[in-house]
């Protein structure tokens, strides 16, 4: 079963220098139709104004994951990390029993378009953890690459909840098929570009939830970027 989510239905919040759109409820946008997915909290859209951010702010009990896909952010926290992440390195973010972090646009003259992403973790109250690790283009080009996971699969980095988040490039004939295992579930959104999902057509900020299937296909790409939800 397919249902698609598109771009236009989500939630949408526009502070000036925040710009934001919201695949399931968060902050002041509530639908009880889009509360989340299997352990898939948020994903927020964000683009953000230059010299601007998020001051410091704490979580608890969330696997948080920024994916940049346009200029970079500047990420500080209580545990001592501090890092500029640009375009191909993916943080995440254990927030375990309390952590408080900043993230501001480091650039004067440029957005920062992002991907927020929260997933509820398996256990709760451990210390907090902060890694970040770099992707290339070849890594993604044609293919689907893991990101991070329960198993640290293929290099990715290690999240406590069996979930698998796969990124991929997708243009022209490019395509890859991902086995789902009887039981798993998954969530496809695109980034940006193009592409057809299980003989779907999806543009940039459409997602599709795909249930009772054996596997998610992806073809036809027009300077797609893609994310891969694998979940329980």
């Amino acid at each position: 079963m397919l249902t698609i989510r598109r771009s236009a239905e989500r939630g949408h919040a526009n502070h000036g220098w925040l710009d934001s759109f919201h695949t399931f409820s968060f902050a002041n946008y509530y639908d009880p139709a889009h509360m989340g997915f299997g352990a898939l909290r948020v994903i927020n859209d964000d683009r953000i104004a230059a010299g601007r951010g998020f001051g410091t702010h704490g979580h608890r009990d969330m696997e948080i994951i920024t994916y940049v896909l346009d200029g970079a952010i500047a990420h500080k926290d209580s545990m001592g990390s501090g890092s500029t992440i640009q375009p191909g390195n993916v943080q995440r973010m254990s927030a375990g029993r309390g952590v408080m972090h900043s993230e501001f646009n480091p650039r004067a003259d440029k957005e920062t378009h992002m991907l927020q992403i929260w997933i509820e973790p398996n256990v709760t109250g451990i210390a907090p953890e902060y890694e970040e690790k770099a992707f290339t283009d070849a890594q993604k080009r044609g293919r689907l690459q893991a990101l991070v996971s329960g198993d640290g699969v293929d290099g990715s980095m290690t999240i406590h909840q069996d979930v698998r988040l796969y990124a991929g490039l997708f243009d022209g004939d490019e395509s890859a098929t991902l086995e789902l295992a009887p039981g798993r579930r998954a969530w496809v959104h695109v980034a940006r570009g193009s592409l057809t999902v299980n003989g779907v057509a999806l543009a940039a900020g459409d997602a599709v939830a795909i249930s009772d299937e054996t596997r998610v296909a992806l073809s036809g790409g027009d300077n797609a970027e893609v994310l891969v939800f694998d979940l329980a």
